[in-house]
C-alpha cells in the first residue's frame, strides 16, 4: 500500500514547510492518507482473500500497477503531435492525389445582430424569429436565410478535414487490431475466454501486452483531447460517452490485473473499426463500387463482433464464470456496470447502420458516409448549391436573373412577413 499512497500523496518541499500554518499541513496529510488507503483497498479492487501484496514484482515475475497508466498521458500527446503531423504531410497531398476536393462556399457576410444570435440563440431559427431578424437588419426574408445557411456552412468540416480524420484513425485501428492479434494469437485466453480467471489475480504481466495496452489508452486519451478539433457527428454524445468509458475500463482494468479480459474487448473493437475508416475514405474519394463492398463487410464483422462475440463470450465470461471461484466484490460490479454500458452503446450504433442497410438495399448504393444519416452533411439544407429562386411578379427565375438585394427584389421583400418559403 506504500506503493500508492507514496504516488498520490502531497510533496512538499523542506525549504517552504516554515510558511505553512502547524495545523494545516498534518490535517491535510492526514485527511489525504485516508483517502488513499480507503481508495486502494482490496476489497474494492480484487476478488476476496487478495491483496496488493499478491501483485508486488517477485522472483522475476513483473505484475501490473496502477501508476503504469500514467505512462499514457506524455505518450497521448505524442500521438497528438504524430497525428497532427501525418494529416499535413501525408493525408493532404494524398487526399489531392485522390481527387477528394473540398466544395466552394460562399461566406457569410460579417453581420453584429445575426452573428450574436447564432452564437448565442441557436444556427437555425424559426422562421417567426428569422422574420423578426430579418426586419432588426434590412433584409429580406430570403437573404436573413441565406446568411444564416452559409453561416453554419462555415462551422461544417471540409472533406479534406474528414478525410484526412479517418485516415489516421484508420491507420491506428488497423495496426492495433493486427499488433494486439499478434500478441494474444499465442494465448490460450484468445481462444477461450474462460481461461482469463485461471489463477486470478495472480497472472504476471507480460511486455507486448503491456506496450499494447498502454498504446491503446494512449490513443482514446488522444481522441479525448482532440475533441474539439473533430468532426462534430450527430453521435457526438454517444461518442464521448463511448470514450469515457473505454478509457475507465482500461484503467480499471490494468489496476486490476483484468488485462485477459481487457485485451480481448480491444481486440474486438478494432476488427470492425478499421473497417468503418476504410469505408468512410473511399466514400470520400468517391470510390462507390469498393465503399459499397467495404460497408457490407464491415456491418457483418460489426454485428458478429459487437453483438454476437460480445454479449456471448465477453458479458457471459465477466458475468458468471469470473466468480465461478470466489464470490463478487466492488470491482466486479463496477467492471460489468461498464461493459453493459458499452454494450448498450453498440445496440445505439447497429440500429443506425441497420437504417443504412436499408437505405443501401432500396437505393443500390452509399450516397454519403458509411453513418451518413448520424453527420451532418455538406449539403444539407441546400445551403452550398446554388443562389435561392428570385421572384419577380409572381413568376420564378433562375439564379442568373436579378440579384436579390436590387428593385427586382420587392416581390420576395414582400414576402417577409412570414410566408415566403424556407431556401
Amino acid at each position: 500500500m506504500a506503493r500508492w499512497i507514496v504516488l498520490l500523496g502531497p510533496s512538499v518541499r523542506p525549504s517552504v514547510l516554515h510558511t505553512e500554518p502547524l495545523f494545516t499541513r498534518p490535517c491535510v496529510h492526514r485527511m489525504w492518507s485516508s483517502f488513499n488507503e480507503w481508495f486502494w483497498q482490496d476489497t474494492l479492487w480484487l476478488p476476496p482473500n487478495s491483496t496488493w501484496a499478491d501483485l508486488e514484482d517477485r522472483d522475476g515475475l513483473v505484475y501490473p500497477h496502477p501508476q503504469d497508466t500514467l505512462a499514457a498521458l506524455p505518450l497521448a500527446m505524442a500521438l497528438v503531435a504524430m497525428r497532427f503531423a501525418f494529416e499535413r504531410f501525408v493525408c493532404v497531398p494524398l487526399s489531392r492525389w485522390l481527387g477528394v476536393r473540398d466544395q466552394a462556399r460562399r461566406p457569410a457576410k460579417p453581420n453584429a445582430i445575426l452573428e450574436k444570435y447564432f452564437l448565442t440563440e441557436g444556427c437555425n431559427p424559426k422562421e417567426p424569429q428569422m422574420a423578426f431578424l430579418a426586419a432588426q437588419c434590412g433584409f429580406t426574408l430570403q437573404q436573413t436565410q441565406r446568411w444564416f445557411r452559409r453561416r453554419r456552412n462555415q462551422d461544417r468540416p471540409c472533406l479534406t478535414k474528414k478525410f484526412c480524420e479517418a485516415s489516421w484513425r484508420f491507420v491506428f485501428y488497423l495496426c492495433s487490431f493486427f499488433g494486439g492479434l499478434s500478441v494474444l494469437y499465442h494465448e490460450s485466453w484468445l481462444w477461450t475466454p474462460v481461461m482469463c480467471w485461471d489463477n486470478y489475480p495472480d497472472q504476471p504481466l507480460k511486455p507486448g501486452l503491456y506496450y499494447w495496452y498502454i498504446l491503446e489508452l494512449s490513443f482514446y486519451v488522444s481522441l479525448l483531447i482532440t475533441l474539439p478539433l473533430d468532426v462534430k457527428r450527430k453521435d457526438f454524445k454517444e461518442q464521448v460517452a463511448h470514450h469515457i468509458v473505454t478509457i475507465t475500463l482500461i484503467v480499471f482494468s490494468y489496476s486490476a490485473n483484468l488485462l485477459r479480459i481487457g485485451s480481448l474487448v480491444l481486440l474486438l473493437h478494432d476488427a470492425s473499426d478499421y473497417l468503418l475508416e476504410a469505408c468512410k475514405i473511399f466514400n470520400y474519394t468517391r470510390w462507390r463500387q469498393v465503399c459499397d463492398a467495404l460497408f457490407i463487410i464491415f456491418s457483418l464483422v460489426f454485428f458478429y463482433t459487437r453483438l454476437v462475440l460480445f454479449p456471448t463470450q465477453i458479458l457471459y465470461t465477466t458475468y458468471y464464470e469470473s466468480i465461478a471461484n470466489s464470490g463478487p466484490f466492488f470491482g466486479y460490479y463496477f467492471f460489468n456496470s461498464l461493459l453493459l454500458a458499452l454494450q448498450l452503446l453498440h445496440v445505439f450504433w447497429s440500429c443506425l447502420i441497420l437504417r443504412m442497410i436499408y437505405s443501401f438495399t432500396k437505393k443500390g448504393q452509399m450516397e454519403k458516409d458509411v453513418r451518413s444519416d448520424v453527420e451532418e452533411s455538406d449539403s444539407s439544407d441546400g445551403e452550398v448549391a446554388q443562389e435561392p429562386v428570385q421572384l419577380k411578379n409572381g413568376a420564378a427565375h433562375g439564379p442568373g436573373a436579378a440579384p436579390t438585394d436590387g428593385p427586382r427584389s420587392r416581390g420576395a421583400g414582400r414576402l417577409a412577413n412570414g410566408h415566403a418559403p424556407a431556401t
